[in-house]
């Protein structure tokens, strides 16, 4: 009685924004199932074009009363896809989690820094790539990607605002039932996350996940210490970002306790 369907809800992103968390802790949901793997979809024109049945292709197994998930931090950031996704489903549900700008653009540093570190590739330090010529490198990539009112806005001449739900990334790692009973409200499920499914772990610094009766962490590649970052340039990058925040808070209705 299982069949493979597309998403009747996505996690849009944000990279580095804890969408891998998010994806983990919603999946410990009886009427959730979720795409193993990041899809890539709606945002790489080569998987585009391979179709709709190939992306369905994609998707776990699932019953009737089941929702359908797929993360792909890329999506939230992309042109193309807030058009492909309307497309596809112009009434599906979409799931932004977002924290910090400063500490998504450092965060998003620090992958890229031991990626490279694990390829024996040279690596810079963090204000080598954020200033350039004594002044903030607003075109780096990763500072790019943390204007959440300019990505927003694209994605609000497709969809209505209700039908993107906000998880608050820094509350998630900090606190994640409150943040996940507000997701199955977003998505009508009925209440099944409990306080029982967390525990913390102390050598990691964040929540693992117990459910049917299994422990469960997030790859070691999730919580790495970041660098020491110069005050002046935190100063720089909160300054630089207060306005895109204010933007933001406007857009949704909602602030955030950002720097």
């Amino acid at each position: 009685g299982t069949s493979r369907r597309i998403p009747q809800t996505i996690i849009i992103g944000v990279r580095k924004g804890g969408t891998r968390a998010l994806l983990e802790m919603l999946d410990i949901h009886p009427n959730i199932v979720v795409a193993a793997t990041e899809v890539h979809f709606f945002d790489w024109d080569e998987n585009y074009v391979k179709g709709i049945d190939w992306y369905r292709s994609l998707m776990p197994f699932s019953y009737g009363n089941q929702i359908t998930i797929e993360k792909t931090p890329g999506y939230f950031t992309s042109p193309q896809a807030p058009e492909r996704i309307h497309d596809m489903n112009s009434s599906i549900k979409l799931l932004l989690i977002l924290r910090d700008p400063t500490e998504r653009v450092i965060s998003d540093y620090t992958q890229v820094y031991y990626n490279r570190v694990e390829s024996h590739k040279p690596v810079q330090l963090f204000e080598d790539i954020v200033i350039k010529n004594g002044a903030l490198n607003t075109k780096y990539k990763a500072i790019q990607r943390s204007l959440y009112d300019v990505h927003m806005e694209k994605w609000l001449k497709h969809f209505s605002l209700d039908q993107i739900h906000i998880v608050d990334g820094n509350t998630l790692i900090k606190d994640p039932l409150p943040e996940l009973q507000k997701v199955e409200k977003f998505l009508n499920l009925p209440p099944r996350i409990m306080s029982s499914n967390f525990y913390f772990n102390q050598t990691k610094g964040f929540y693992c996940i117990r459910s049917d009766g299994r422990e469960r962490c997030l790859h070691e590649s999730k919580g790495r210490p970041h660098p020491v970052v110069n005050n002046t340039v935190l100063e720089q990058l909160y300054s630089y970002f207060r306005e895109h925040n204010a933007k933001f808070y406007s857009m949704v209705n909602h602030s955030f306790d950002w720097h």
